[in-house]
């Protein structure tokens, strides 16, 4: 299929028997291999595809053509069959590496290649080879990772006499839709990023998977690098790491991703079947996907649309897309005073106070005096109740919206959070705690206050020890002013010991936000009032990620009317 591809083919046709170790024969339209070099495409070490060592050093195609099908031919019968577009048809065969001479034969511009008989003359290998079915498997696959990268090339397979494949020439978007389900295209987000670097553009195209859809399984990860399917720790590290703050630890991300790259800057010689690379600026591409992929999932949750409820509890709903929010309401949050003999500093707004909220949608002409009014097309809508003290129901213009207070809360902390620390060389805004929380601490939790000193003061934190067996804290987070002091100090205190070194410190610092943000966001059981609910809903349309808590989980998920309809059989 590879040396179809490079041949220029427009379509590519592939048989198998049993899985393919009885038989597999490859016919495409491509150009077509003239009768005099037939011998060299089953010779080693022939290729047509290198004419210089600046192509050797840039392979832009898939390979040498002579090297697998002389492998090939080593261990099996091999016929090619093959015509050029201006020339005739021509034949010849190999069994067990012998090569026989080139005969006229009639057939069409292109060429196919039948393998049989595979392993007859090598018997202990071919006790390696799986059932039919899993062969059968591997093959399709193959296939699979071919198309999804030639979009513009028609694909099919009949396997024992079966349809299996069928692939018309299309669109990406529309391939990866057939390939791997319309469902999963409609529940992935476009990924396209490019920059210009020294040598050329770097560009990263795709779609990848919302975290709310992640699975455990791992095998619907395609990774193309220069039109090329390829598996690559650096590139697989990076997409890891740019969902770390919203993907659940034990879950998967699917995604179909193609990194184009200068061709000086890769070398993909580094693996007999070409499925791995090496890039001369890894460092480099590890940035450049992790910033592009983390961008693609950055969307408010008016952006992104909620996960369907429906889609988790009854498969037939569908999801429903959302308009563009413009808030019509600004929160006026009251910001911290300064305590009398403090640093000057730049404050930051606390958490979402409800207190101070309240007076703005308190107004004759705010939204909770007439819920679905005249800005009722925002797309979480405004809230009708609270259930059991966990999740806020709203009503939006598509029918119901479950959200869990909690996670959504967490989100928008952490949001705020990050935001402070990566943005601002002095960390994360202070506030001075009138009364300083004393707490009891073990010897292991008085040497990591001690030794994570400076970095406990660029998270907000002021924690020293007060005598032999004590700490104190005197300051915290800003945005965390009315969360347990202690509490807090001793759950950042285990996070630091378990990271251990400043260095990994650095890449574990999302990870202790995230702890800091759990102890601002309302806890479950809180009973809200219905501005205060409010106030949630307009901070989630205005916060990226907002979808997920900072451990993958969703936030909120719609039930639209028809998806009511159908659990109450309206309408039949």
């Amino acid at each position: 299929m590879e040396n179809a591809l490079d041949a220029g083919a427009t379509r590519v046709d592939v048989e198998l028997q049993a899985g393919g170790t009885q038989m597999i024969r490859v016919t495409d339209n491509g150009v077509g291999i003239p009768a005099a070099e037939l011998p060299l495409a089953l010779a080693r070490h022939a290729t047509s595809k290198i004419a210089s060592l600046d192509e050797l050093e840039r392979v832009a195609s898939f390979g040498f053509r002579g090297e697998a099908l002389a492998s090939i031919a080593a261990v099996a019968r091999v016929t090619i069959v093959s015509r050029t577009q201006d020339g005739v048809g021509a034949r010849v065969e190999a069994d067990s590496g012998a090569i026989t001479d080139v005969a006229p034969a009639a057939a069409k511009p292109g060429t196919q290649i039948t393998v049989s008989a595979l392993f007859h003359n090598t018997p202990a290998r071919r006790k390696f080879l799986k059932t039919d079915a899993t062969e059968s498997a591997h093959a399709l696959e193959a296939v699979r990772r071919l198309a999804l990268v030639h979009p513009a090339v028609a694909f099919s397979v009949v396997h024992n006499g079966r349809a299996s494949i069928s692939l018309a020439q299309q669109g990406p978007a529309q391939r990866v839709g057939a390939v791997l389900s319309d469902d999963w295209l409609g529940h992935a987000v476009p990924v396209d990023s490019e920059i210009q670097t020294e040598t050329g553009a770097m560009r990263l195209t795709g779609w990848v998977i919302r975290p709310a859809y992640a699975s455990a399984a791992r095998d619907e990860q395609y990774l193309y690098v220069n039109n090329r399917y390829v598996r690559d720790r650096i590139v697989a590290h990076a997409i890891k790491d740019a969902l770390r703050d919203v993907l659940h630890h034990d879950k998967s991300i699917s995604y179909v991703l193609f990194l184009s790259v200068p061709a000086s800057q890769i070398d993909v010689n580094v693996h007999p079947a070409k499925s791995e690379v090496r890039f001369r600026q890894s460092q480099a591409v590890h940035q450049f996907v992790r910033h592009s992929v983390s961008k693609a999932l950055a969307s408010s949750a008016t952006e992104a649309g909620a996960v369907n409820a429906g889609e988790k509890v009854l498969p037939q709903f569908s999801s429903p897309s959302y308009p563009a929010y413009t808030a019509s309401l600004p929160l006026q949050i009251a910001e911290p005073r300064q305590p009398y003999g403090s640093p000057s500093r730049t404050y930051q707004p606390p958490p979402l106070d409800f207190a101070n909220v309240m007076q703005v949608f308190a107004r004759p002409d705010a939204a909770s005096a007439n819920p679905m009014g005249a800005v009722a097309n925002t797309p979480l809508g405004y809230a009708l109740a609270q259930l059991h003290g966990i999740y806020i129901l709203a009503q939006n213009a598509q029918g119901l919206v479950l959200i869990d207070m909690h996670a959504a809360h967490e989100r928008i902390t952490y949001e705020k959070l990050k935001t402070q620390m990566l943005g601002d060389t002095r960390g994360v805004s202070a506030q001075h705690l009138l009364v300083p929380a004393v707490f009891r601490a073990e010897a292991v939790e008085l040497a990591t206050a001690g030794e994570h000193a400076a970095t406990l003061h660029a998270f907000g934190l002021d924690v020293s020890a007060l005598s032999e067996g004590e700490l104190v804290v005197r300051s915290v987070p800003a945005l965390l002013a009315h969360a347990d002091a202690a509490m807090l100090a001793r759950d950042v205190l285990r996070d630091l010991q378990r990271v251990g070194t400043s260095e990994a410190l650095a890449a574990k610092q999302e990870e202790l936000l995230s702890t800091m943000a759990c102890h601002a966001a309302v806890r479950a059981n809180r009973a809200l009032t219905i501005p205060e609910m409010n106030a949630l809903l307009r901070e989630m349309e205005a916060t990226e990620r907002a979808n997920q808590c900072n451990h993958g989980r969703p936030t909120w998920y719609q039930l639209s009317l028809a998806d009511l309809d159908k659990l109450f059989q309206r309408g039949r």
